[in-house]
């Protein structure tokens, strides 16, 4: 305690209550010292307080320091109490997201509400085979806790799941259940797996109903043991159910609803199965309306798809369609039965009667099959037993609606009851009895409200029960631990509540004072409250029980989470559970086979219900006349059947290993990631969180290996080096008495040293002083040094200095007199050169002037000249311009007319075009003439281009008129002209006299016109002009706007091209993928009809053995869709039943049963071969049928039969989606406009050739069904002799054609096969060269074509691929073999692909064999799969101890040890420790393991694009696995521990590159782990690393770096935690790089890449140059 009060100095965190936030942050201002009376604190607000110092509280609780906020387990923090985990748990909730959080044994689970990306496939890969504290908390480690503790320990265990209603705890169990039926799949698919699923939404939908705290609140309890059997697959399960709510079927509070199915019916009505139920909206009935209008629809629910995936449920699970539409008639009876109107009559109301045309009653009784008179009469009418006479007496209306909500209540427990003992008929393990099982519970969490009443009760006192079992575990647990390590220990005090239990189910205790006064004629409540009073407190008073002071009707009970006052009314009647047993009689004679049954049934104790009033049959009991029986019947109460029933739970729960989840609600609002502390810290003490706090810290709850605390605290450790265990161990025990002076605080274990609570934080603060003075004594010596440096490296600087400065005054001088004399000589030039240039610039004006005025005077004469001369070219260019005027505007006039009558026709048969281009049938024509498309598109541009020319030759033409007439308008004006002058010369030369005064006038009437038509002719120039420029700017700007839209149209083009390209190439590798994935579940389905084969022949061999259920099981049985089968775009779904096909129901189990089992022989032989649904639906789906002659056993024959229904469903599906892409794809073209551009051809000419492309793809894919067939598998079938004629037809080339051939006679076929393929042995098949093999076959093959033999030929062909796919099965472990049969398969299928082209120098095959390349390309994949399924198997438990946790850089990790860290969590495996001290496999297991694959690859000269790929599906698996791993893993997000990954993941780039892999795209396949790495190593403090580490990281997702960043922990005192800020930061810069991606965080290691097989023509073969050794035997070939 002196050590923990050393704590509370200046600056220490402490914690101090808060009324809002339950606990606040506080700072101590000054020291405390011992006897203060108040502590001075600072709240985080800023305000300063006086914290008293007296009890109980004392001292407030120390914070924990700052490197342990967030720790995932609550049990490693330093100072364990509530403040400590309540901020532990909202820091994690609220800043890092993480809704897990272990605390000890628990897993603290706080629900989100909200969808987060952490359940899918990946995530259950990732925690599959991991230890629970290498991982991040999660649900799915608890699960794989329990999985490994099973099959490791052959024990039974149970996952405890608990919490208040909205808490999660439904989907905690569903997740946990879906975990189980992943990994504990068996290896060939039995469907059980799917039916434990199935039970879910079955349970969901009639158990399940919305609250005001939940949508999807459970109503009921639920304990389901999942069997296991001795391989660790699941072989069965089984239910049982608790606390059924049976009130709420008759009666809802505000905002709440009935359960779902009721709702989910009513949704459903208009269904044509459904129209029978009469129903209407879930408004119209009182049972389902009292929520009211708003919680009708619950939102992002549809119930008439939950209806659906019910009935799919039910379907699954053995239930047939009859039976599920009998189960929606009592449901929709008891919706019917509530809307029943009982009117009261009769004297003060003490008569009821149903009206006679009661439309209600009469169609609940029409779906129940009973009479309708009676259930009217004996719903008004009691009998009596008086005097020994029985006498019918009428009851009042309200308690004949009590009556009838007692029989809605009853029938609905009565079918739930059936539903759970039909599901659990389904789930049971029918071909063994499971080894060992693990039990889900599901069950409420402690309740309080405002007013509590029986059910409160059950479910606490259930509570209590839940919570003793659970404290006793963690102490026990604790217990062991101690004992393990063989510490000195004294017993722990711990809250046991076994007085409170002893309270509710001891002698006297409330249970049996209920039951005796339920007992009694006149029982009342208020009698049993005060036996209550007098025996439990005043007689032998109990400090769990008090009375309430106002009231004399309730009782308090303390249990262990909270006081509860209890409500006494009702507890008499919830507890007798009665109801009349006339109704029930009237239910019993029911024409309805189910309603009969339900009412039959005894009771049964293992499924508890209970209800808000009367309640079922087989928790209560019945009203009847007298007798001793209904005495009995009394005594069966629903406490006391409750009792039993959770007595017989603990005791299952005691007797397997436990492990806890505890539900947390953060909030009662339902919003997303919002925590409230109060609620919070109300759940945590009610579910026992806190209380595994206490206990831990009661003991030694800091717990270190030597090594740790060795490594931790090496500063305060006195001594040399030590190196070995011992010495390390002495050093620690011999430093901790002189660090830590009471010896109580400390504890030494044989591999571990415990410390008491506030030890740890202790030994840092000790830590911390240390490293402080140490530092002090570094700085001292470093600025010392640092001093010195400084004064000798400023003396240095000094000197020189000194020494420059003389040097420069020096120069200086120097300079001075040189630039003097420089001066003189500069001043003597630069006069000289001003004189001079001064005089050349006045010659230069001189001569310039004279230029100028000689240029003057020629231009002015020049002028004269073009002014004489404008005007003649003038007069030319404005007559030759009126001439172009007319004729433009003719052809003008033309070409418009031109234009409309073209642009009518164009827009006629536009129209036409596109009518036709609407039509499908159009679509096709153009398909199938493309070739005549092409030629029309080629003559029309012929055409074109002729009109182009006759047109360019008209147009020379009229140029040619044009200038002609041009020509002679010219010569016709200077014929003019010379008559003007010649007029001018007479009249001049005429006497003056002879002109007149008219002609003169009219001479100047001339002038002045010709002026004005010049002036005119001017002004139309000009104008002319500027049209001309307007005209050649648009000219221009049309000139340009073409190049844009050419530009624009080829750039269009190029994409188009581009994108088709990526799409048909997107489609092709979807298609190869989906027919790989294909060939995969063949590959499956045929392995699994060998075990039915094997297990047949071992049952017929086997004496007195009969076949069991299981076995008929698989007559009837769909086949369930394999988790490996190939995505298609959405799973196959099978018919719900065979009437979906037009089929007859397929017989129930029990009839199966009857037939198969106790049946004579002959019998059922008759039943086998008469035509079953099976044989109907075969011949639906087109499936021919097998001889039963040629199959001897019958689940062998129904399992074949079923193997080839399900192939041919598969291939009808995918036929349907090839068609269906096809239809897009013919959209997608009508849509195009195709033009007779050459850029546009060459994208018709490039699509139509990717159609081809998909259009072959296609054909191979449809002939599928003769590849997907079992029958010659089958061993009793033989192979099918087909005789061959002879004279058939004549062989197309003879033998003598084709030399250096084989000849393999027919009797030799099995024995060549044997010799060469199935036998031979493996070190002399891998010494001989690569596809020899194949080269003999094919010589073989070749030789029997040759000689015209085909069958013969095909024959060889199908023994050789069954005898490979033999070879295959026998080496499925051996790499090197699976490589020597690939390279055969694949040269088999080269060299008949090579002799089936026509080719000039090879003879081509006669015989057709595309088949068989068929199927040789199948098994190529195959061979393909199984090489790579070997190398994952042997590199999937090495990836991650190899490239995450191997230090292949030593030291490096020893740097620091993270505080607290290393805390193992309690009730982990102890034998642990001794395996992680083994050899950690590192990357050099890695690399010789892809060494290996290499080796076998390269030794079969297998070509390297293949190997590419190979090399590329195991990259994708390294990185996927590693980064999944990181992401998950807190421990390794570190900066060393990056820098390790980062080594790790360069080896494996170097070792890629080396063997020349890097180029089909393995190494870019490294990039997300790469960038993780380096997001371990960067920056992460400022915007700029934020801004640099986005841009870095491009290959992981948003989640992916925000969960780096959340679990980066440093291990050392060097480094710092990241901020929220900057997380944030990172956070708002990332979202603009989504681009609305779906959320990622985990990779999909089951990704697969399709694989192509390259086609390379291999050389000629012949026998001579075949080096055949005589170690094959194979000299029974002849060489022809």
């Amino acid at each position: 305690m002196i050590g923990t009060m050393e704590l509370y100095a200046k600056g220490a965190s402490v914690w101090v209550p808060d009324p809002e936030a339950v606990w606040v942050s506080a700072k101590l201002l000054k020291d405390y010292n011992l006897g203060d009376e108040n502590v001075v604190l600072q709240i985080s607000d800023g305000r300063e307080v006086q914290y008293p110092v007296v009890p109980p509280s004392g001292l407030p609780p120390l914070a924990n320091p700052d490197i342990l906020e967030g720790e995932n387990d609550l049990t490693a923090l330093s100072f364990l109490h509530e403040p400590a985990v309540l901020h532990n748990l909202r820091v994690r909730f609220l800043d890092y997201s993480s809704i897990y959080t272990y605390c000890g044994i628990v897993l603290v689970a706080l629900n989100p509400y909200d969808q987060l990306p952490i359940y899918g496939e990946e995530v259950i890969d990732a925690y599959s085979g991991q230890d629970m504290a290498d991982m991040e908390p999660h649900i799915f480690s608890v699960a794989e806790e329990a999985y490994r503790t099973m099959t490791r320990e052959e024990k039974n265990q149970s996952i405890i799941i608990s919490g208040e209603s909205g808490a999660g705890k439904t989907v905690s169990a569903k997740f946990t259940m879906r975990y189980f039926a992943v990994v504990g799949g068996a290896a060939q698919q039995t469907s059980v797996e799917e039916r434990v699923l199935a039970s879910n939404p079955i349970m969901e939908s009639i158990g399940n109903a919305k609250t005001t705290r939940n949508d999807n609140s459970s109503r009921f309890g639920k304990y389901i043991e999942i069997g296991f059997g001795r391989k660790g697959d699941i072989i069965g399960a089984n239910m049982r159910t608790y606390l059924l709510e049976k009130s709420r079927v008759v009666f809802q509070a505000s905002q709440e609803r009935n359960y779902h199915i009721f709702y989910q019916l009513c949704a459903s009505r208009d269904l044509p199965e459904m129209r029978v139920l009469k129903l209407g909206g879930a408004e119209t009935f009182r049972y389902t309306n009292q929520g009211g209008q708003d919680s009708m629809q619950i939102p992002g629910t549809d119930d008439v798809v939950d209806l659906e995936r019910t009935r799919n449920a039910f379907t699954i699970l053995g239930v047939p369609p009859d039976q599920q539409m009998e189960l929606f008639r009592i449901l929709a009876a008891v919706l019917h039965l509530g809307n029943v109107n009982i009117q009261a009559s009769g004297r003060g109301g003490d008569r009821s009667y149903i009206d006679g045309e009661e439309h209600s009653l009469s169609v609940f009784s029409k779906l129940l099959g009973v009479e309708r008179t009676q259930m009217a009469h004996w719903l008004c009418h009691r009998r009596l037993a008086v005097g020994g006479e029985m006498l019918v007496k009428p009851m009042p209306g309200q308690q004949s609606l009590e009556a009838r909500d007692a029989l809605a209540k009853h029938v609905y427990g009565q079918l739930f009851t059936w539903t759970v003992t039909r599901l659990n008929s389904a789930l049971r393990a029918q071909s063994e009895q499971p080894k060992s099982f693990i039990g889900v519970l599901d069950i409420y969490g402690f309740e309080t409200f405002e007013r509590n009443s029986f059910e409160q009760f059950c479910i606490n006192y259930a509570n209590e029960k839940v919570q003793q079992q659970f404290n006793r575990h963690v102490f026990q647990l604790e217990q062991e631990e101690y004992v393990r390590e063989e510490l000195p220990w004294s017993r722990i005090e711990f809250s046991d509540n076994q007085p409170c239990i002893t309270l509710i189910e001891g002698q006297l205790g409330l249970l049996d004072l209920l039951d005796e006064e339920c007992r009694m004629p006149k029982g009342s409540e208020e009698s049993w409250a005060r036996k209550l009073y007098d025996q439990h407190q005043r007689n032998s008073p109990s400090p769990h029980f008090r009375k309430p002071r106002m009231s004399n009707t309730a009782f308090i009970i303390l249990h262990f989470a909270d006081m509860v006052q209890y409500e006494c009314d009702g507890f008499l009647d919830k507890n007798r559970d009665t109801v009349f047993e006339e109704p029930i009689n009237i239910l019993r004679a029911s024409q309805s086979e189910l309603v009969s049954e339900l009412f039959q049934q005894k009771p049964v104790g293992g499924s508890m219900s209970i209800s808000g009033g009367k309640s079922s049959l087989p928790n209560g009991s019945l009203r009847s006349g007298p007798g001793k029986r209904a005495q009995r019947e009394h005594k069966l109460t629903v406490g006391f059947q409750f009792r039993q029933s959770l007595q017989l739970l603990m005791d299952t729960l005691n007797s397997t290993t436990p492990h806890y989840i505890r539900c947390i609600k953060p909030n009662d609002l339902k919003e997303p990631f919002m925590f409230d502390p109060k609620r919070a810290v109300q759940q945590l003490r009610a579910c026992g969180v806190l209380e595994t706090i206490r206990i831990s810290a009661a003991g030694y709850p800091s717990r270190w290996t030597y090594a740790e605390f060795f490594s931790r605290y090496r500063v305060l450790l006195r001594g040399g080096e030590v190196q070995t265990q011992e010495q390390i161990q002495a050093s620690c025990q011999r430093a901790l008495p002189e660090l830590i002076p009471d010896p109580e605080q400390y504890c030494f274990g044989k591999t571990k040293v415990f410390f008491r609570a506030g030890q740890v934080a202790l030994l840092e603060r000790l830590r911390a002083e240390r490293l402080r003075a140490a530092g002090v004594i570094i700085q001292s010596w470093v600025r010392g040094w640092l001093g010195r440096r400084r004064y000798i490296k400023t003396r240095w600087a000094t000197l020189t200095i000194q020494r420059y400065t003389r040097g420069a005054l020096s120069r200086r001088l120097a300079d001075l007199l040189r630039y003097t004399k420089a001066a003189l000589v500069i001043q003597k030039t630069y006069r000289m050169v001003a004189i001079r240039q001064m005089f050349l610039m006045i010659r230069e004006a001189t001569v310039t002037i004279q230029a100028f005025t000689r240029g003057s005077l020629a231009r002015r004469q020049y002028r004269l000249v073009v002014a004489e001369r404008a005007a003649v070219l003038l007069q030319s260019a404005v007559r030759g311009w009126l001439a172009r005027l007319a004729y433009r505007r003719v052809r003008a006039a033309i070409v418009l007319m031109q234009c409309c009558v073209r642009r009518r026709a164009a827009r006629r048969e536009l129209l036409k075009l596109k009518a036709e281009a609407r039509s499908v049938e159009k679509f096709r024509e153009l398909n199938k003439g493309m070739e005549v498309k092409l030629m029309q598109l080629q003559l029309r541009a012929d055409q074109k281009a002729r009109e182009s020319v006759a047109l360019r030759e008209t147009l020379q033409a009229e140029r040619k008129a044009h200038n002609t007439e041009l020509d002679a308008l010219r010569g016709a004006l200077v014929k003019l002209e010379n008559q003007l002058e010649n007029q001018l010369q007479t009249q001049q030369s005429q006497p003056s006299t002879a002109i007149t005064e008219g002609e003169t006038e009219e001479r100047r009437r001339a002038e002045e016109k010709a002026a004005q038509e010049i002036l005119r002719l001017t002004q139309e120039v000009q104008a002319l002009w500027v049209e001309r420029d307007c005209l050649g700017k648009e000219i221009e700007d049309l000139t340009t706007r073409l190049l844009e839209q050419e530009t624009a149209q080829e750039e269009s083009v190029v994409q188009a091209v581009a994108q088709e390209g990526k799409a048909l190439t997107a489609e092709l590798d979807e298609e190869r993928r989906k027919y790989q994935g294909l060939l995969r579940e063949f590959t499956r389905l045929e392995q699994r009809y060998e075990n039915l084969r094997e297990m047949s022949m071992l049952t017929e061999h086997s004496k007195g053995y009969r076949r069991t259920d299981s076995n008929q099981s698989l007559i009837m049985e769909p086949p369930s869709p394999s988790p490996m089968s190939p995505p298609f775009s959405g799973p196959p779904t099978f018919p719900a039943t065979p009437s979906s096909f037009g089929l007859p129901p397929f017989p129930s189990p029990e009839e199966v049963r009857r037939v198969s089992v106790t049946s004579p022989t002959a019998e059922r032989r008759a039943w086998l071969s008469s035509d079953t649904p099976m044989d109907t639906l075969m011949e639906n789906m087109g499936v021919a049928k097998d001889s039963a002659g040629k199959m001897t056993g019958e689940d062998l024959w129904h399992a074949y039969d079923a193997v080839r229904v399900a192939n041919k469903f598969l291939e009808n599906q995918l036929r349907s989606q090839h068609s269906q892409e096809e239809a897009e794809l013919e959209a997608k073209r009508t849509c195009s406009d195709p033009s007779p551009s050459a850029d546009q051809q060459y994208l018709v000419e490039l699509v139509a050739a990717r159609e081809q492309e998909v259009c072959r793809l296609r054909r191979e894919l449809k002939e599928l069904k003769h590849t997907v067939t079992l029958r010659r598998l089958l061993p009793q079938t033989g192979p099918v002799l087909a005789q061959s004629t002879e004279d058939s037809s004549a062989p197309h080339a003879k033998a003598g054609t084709v030399t250096g051939l084989l000849e393999c006679r027919k009797r030799d076929e099995a024995k060549l096969m044997k010799t060469l393929i199935t036998d031979v042995r493996v070190d002399s098949v891998l010494s001989l060269p690569p596809g020899l093999a194949a080269s003999v076959l094919f010589l073989c093959v070749r030789q029997a074509d040759c000689s015209g033999d085909e069958i013969r030929a095909r024959s060889l062909c199908t023994a050789a691929v069954t005898a490979m796919k033999g070879a295959l099965k026998k080496h499925c472990n051996d790499v090197d073999m699976t490589a020597l049969w690939l390279k055969n398969a694949c040269l088999l299928k080269d060299l008949l692909t090579q002799h089936s082209k026509q080719d000039e120098d090879l003879v081509p095959l006669t015989s057709d064999l595309s088949e068989l390349n068929r199927a040789l390309s199948d098994l190529c994949i195959q061979a393909y799969q199984q090489l790579l399924s070997i190398s994952e198997t042997r590199l999937q438990p090495i990836i991650v101890p190899a490239m995450l946790e191997s230090e292949m850089i030593p030291g490096l990790s020893g740097s620091g040890v993270k505080l607290g860290n290393f805390r193992k969590r309690a009730g982990s495996d102890p034998r642990a420790v001794e395996r992680n001290a083994g050899e950690t496999p590192s990357m050099a297991a890695v690399l010789r393991e892809l060494s290996a694959l290499h080796a076998a690859l390269s030794r079969q000269a297998l070509p390297p694009t293949l190997m590419e790929q190979a090399f590329r599906q195991l990259t994708h698996l390294l990185s996927a696995s590693a980064l999944n791993s990181l992401l998950l893993r807190k421990d390794m997000c570190s900066w060393s521990r990056g820098l390790q990954i980062r080594y790790n993941v360069s080896l494996l780039e170097e070792w890629l590159r080396s063997r020349g892999l890097q180029a089909g795209g393995a190494v870019a396949l490294l990039e997300p782990l790469i960038q993780a790495a380096q997001l371990l190593q960067v920056g992460k403090k400022t915007d700029a690393d934020a801004q640099a580490l986005v841009h870095t990281c491009t290959a992981l997702s948003t989640q992916q770096i925000v969960k780096i960043l959340t679990l980066y922990t440093p291990h050392s005192d060097l480094e710092e935690r990241v901020t929220l800020n900057f997380i944030r930061t990172v956070q708002g810069l990332l979202k603009e790089r989504s681009g609305g991606q779906p959320p990622q965080l985990l990779m999909d290691v089951r990704r697969v890449f399709p694989v192509t097989f390259p086609y390379l023509p291999p050389p000629p073969v012949r026998a001579d140059q075949l080096d055949i050794p005589d170690s094959l035997k194979i000299s029974f070939l002849r060489r022809p």
